[in-house]
């Protein structure tokens, strides 16, 4: 058992949240019970989460996507009071850490997908820019590169689904840009950067032209898919750290 202040310091020293501008607060978003043994982790806050942490007695959800956003009212609505009671009713502590998590070169969902793929350790850069702050991974594959192909198997291999794939970059496949969740815009930067190709989570319109004229691979494996990496690990971080019991709940998404 830990007390919820000191996972919070752990955390953020960790994550360096005062470092980003982000797109609602990190941290602590609802206090719960001042002593934790049980944490429950998942990608996005939401009731189902919630209520299923209630149910495995936990004391902490554990989220990328938390359930305060500068984008949504400031009104609490019917769906929020529902997440709220399943925190408050059972004593659950909120916290949600985003574009930290996205970033960290360790822990990170894009430093850990950069590794699934099999890249270069060595080498790696930061990458993909969100609120100014560089958030994905730019890598390396060892050697002379994988094939295009080979680079599509392991990303379904890493994700658990069938990315949409746009292959009009070189082949064998040398250099990738990573940038989990929505950010397909980034492309962009990926282009400008001479790199071989770019994964994301969300596609856009315009990407199958930019991928072609601009001779990149473009992959889209899911917002959710790709960011489940680093919520994950960091739950098994503070299991190792606190002595806690860690469950991480899959709740899918296709997007």
């Amino acid at each position: 058992m830990a007390r919820l202040a000191e996972i919070l310091t752990n955390l953020d020293e960790l994550l360096a949240p005062d470092a980003f501008q982000d797109y609602g607060p990190n941290g602590l978003q609802v206090p719960g019970a001042e002593e934790v043994d049980r944490v429950v982790t998942g990608v996005s806050g939401q009731a189902e989460l919630f209520e299923r942490a209630a149910a495995a007695g936990a004391q902490m959800v554990l989220v990328h996507h938390g359930i305060l956003w500068d984008f949504h009212p400031r009104r609490i609505d019917r769906l929020q009071a529902r997440r709220l009671r399943a925190l408050l009713a059972n004593d659950i502590s909120l916290v949600a850490y985003h574009l930290p998590l996205d970033a960290h070169p360790v822990v990170g969902n894009n430093a850990l997908i950069a590794s699934a793929l099999g890249c270069e350790a060595d080498g790696r850069a930061p990458f993909g820019y969100a609120k100014g702050n560089p958030v994905g991974v730019r890598a390396r594959f060892p050697g002379d590169g994988i094939a295009a192909d080979e680079l599509v198997a392991r990303v379904r291999a890493v994700t658990g689904r069938e990315p949409l794939a746009f292959l009009a970059g070189p082949d064998p496949v040398r250099t990738i840009g990573v940038v989990s969740g929505a950010a397909a815009e980034l492309v962009q930067e990926a282009i400008d950067g001479g790199l071989d190709a770019f994964l994301t989570g969300e596609p856009a319109e315009h990407v199958m032209a930019t991928a072609r004229e601009a001779g990149i691979h473009f992959l889209a494996a899911g917002h959710y898919a790709t960011e489940t990496f680093g919520i994950r690990r960091l739950g098994d971080i503070l299991a190792d750290r606190f002595a806690l019991d860690h469950k991480f709940v899959d709740i899918p998404n296709p997007v």
